[in-house]
């Protein structure tokens, strides 16, 4: 794996000031997301990674933003931080490192400033005022105002003057399976937080109350609730394969292990059935292990795992 300093150097990044942001970036994303930031550093070609890595830590920053603190204290610290990533984005500067490390990967990635703005709009609208779906148009609504943004405002800065059309058409398929999956994946955790996940018309036609899903009832109404909404994961994640061929080269090998992942932690879900509502369900500890060998050892031979599997099949 390139040193830190190889991959600041590979994105052409030389000005002490900004090796310095981006570094403070890369800690920040460490330590909150380690498992997506050893993928980058794995898998992604090195001049990719400071970017990248700069864009998930604006993502978390905002998602962390919309999440905390009372209704009244998250709109007033989105607004100071939308603020404060206008005076970035206008300036390249601010007291912030991390947010001057990501407005100079939106200008030198060519990423178009409106999907920022999408995102930090979402996130006060959407995010900040979540209160469940009523339906599956809403959960489609969220993701258009808030989900999509907020990975195009990351993932679209590996592509060059920002992704085009089908670009950005492939990653809303994404976005929607990765939506699904992780909804389903966290239910027991959303729930104990106060947060229903699933469209309350799902519930309806299942005749599934809140309470039952609180409680972890498990009954064959619950249970065919949890497989119906995990049939409608796995569509949406067979819907969005054609992705690894819309990533830029150099990040195909961790699109590929980020989607494989998916698949795993959907299965386990399939598995884990009423159980899902009595605690989160994870990768474990061996797919990951074996999904990042078995992509980096793709990634040099310049094939993504996914793309051998699916040849293999």
């Amino acid at each position: 794996m390139p040193t830190w300093r190889t991959t600041l150097t590979a994105a052409g990044i030389r000005d002490p000031r900004l090796r310095a942001d981006f570094t403070h970036a890369a800690r920040r994303v460490m330590r909150r997301e380690p498992a997506p930031y050893l993928t980058l550093r794995l898998l992604a070609a090195p001049e990719l990674v400071p970017w990248m890595t700069a864009g998930v830590g604006f993502m978390n920053l905002v998602d962390d933003t919309a999440e905390t603190g009372t209704p009244r204290q998250r709109a007033d610290g989105l607004a100071a931080l939308a603020e404060r990533v206008g005076e970035a984005l206008r300036t390249g500067g601010g007291p912030d490192p991390l947010l001057r490390a990501y407005a100079h990967a939106v200008a030198v990635r060519g990423l178009p400033e409106s999907w920022v703005s999408r995102f930090l709009e979402g996130a006060a609208g959407a995010e900040a005022r979540f209160d469940g779906f009523g339906t599956e148009e809403d959960f489609q609504a969220y993701l258009d105002a808030y989900a999509w943004p907020g990975l195009l405002a990351f993932t679209g800065l590996q592509h060059p003057g920002g992704p085009d059309e089908a670009q950005a058409a492939g990653w809303r398929r994404f976005v929607d399976a990765a939506q699904r999956v992780d909804f389903l994946a966290d239910l027991a955790g959303d729930l104990a937080e106060g947060r229903l996940c699933l469209p309350r018309a799902a519930l309806a036609e299942h005749s599934v109350t809140r309470e039952d899903l609180e409680q972890a009832r498990d009954t064959p109404a619950v249970r065919a609730l949890l497989a119906a909404q995990a049939r409608r994961a796995r569509t949406a994640l067979e819907a969005a394969n054609g992705v690894l061929d819309l990533a830029e080269p150099g990040l195909r090998p961790v699109v590929a292990a980020m989607t494989e992942l998916m698949g795993h932690q959907l299965a386990a879900v399939e598995r884990a059935g009423a159980g899902a509502l009595r605690r989160d369900v994870g990768y474990g500890v061996a797919a990951p292990v074996r999904t990042l060998l078995r992509a980096r050892a793709g990634a040099r031979r310049g094939a993504p795992a996914a793309s051998r599997a699916s040849k293999a099949r």
